[in-house]
């Protein structure tokens, strides 16, 4: 498996909201021994009000987002110091795909220049592992999982987001 090659290397799964990303890294992580990054979607105090109104809530469910991204960077740049491989449930350049989806005229441009500062500063993955299902599998997945933030997923949502990860990967 091409897997086996990669030690020493910084690998993102990315896809949609409830593809499987993290049962992947988990698998990998295990497989390979390669520590993991994953992403602290619970912790983000912001999410839940999201779902509900997303419109007003997005710049600071974005912005915890992008901090919390930008600091868990320091476990991918550590790992690589030393040699060591490490696999991670996200890509930081993602947080743009969601920002552009989320956010709109002034939320939008202070965002990318704060974003714009920050991703200098971290790795870009050796390799990027995009994982892909169709929508009615998506929300099929997100139902079974039952996190009480995701409870009342938009289907239109989750289809502009597999559209935009489509347009982007």
């Amino acid at each position: 498996m091409m897997f086996s090659k990669l030690s020493g290397k910084y690998v993102s799964v990315e896809g949609v909201i409830g593809v499987g990303k993290t049962t992947l890294v988990q698998t990998l992580s295990r497989k390979y021994t390669m520590p993991t990054v994953l992403e602290v979607v619970e912790e983000n105090p912001f999410l839940v009000r999201f779902y509900e109104d997303m419109e007003r809530w997005a710049f600071q469910t974005q912005l915890f987002f992008l901090i919390s991204r930008f600091d868990q960077q320091s476990k991918v740049k550590k790992a690589a110091s030393q040699g060591q491989g490490v696999v991670s449930d996200y890509a930081f350049i993602k947080d743009h795909l969601f920002a552009s989806l989320n956010l709109k005229g002034e939320q939008l441009r202070l965002y990318e220049k704060i974003f714009n500062a920050l991703k200098e500063q971290v790795l870009h993955p050796d390799l990027i592992v995009y994982l892909y299902a169709d929508v009615d599998t998506l929300m099929n997945r997100i139902a079974l999982r039952d996190r009480p933030f995701e409870r009342r997923m938009d289907r239109t949502y989750i289809s502009m987001l597999s559209d935009a990860y489509e347009n982007y990967m």
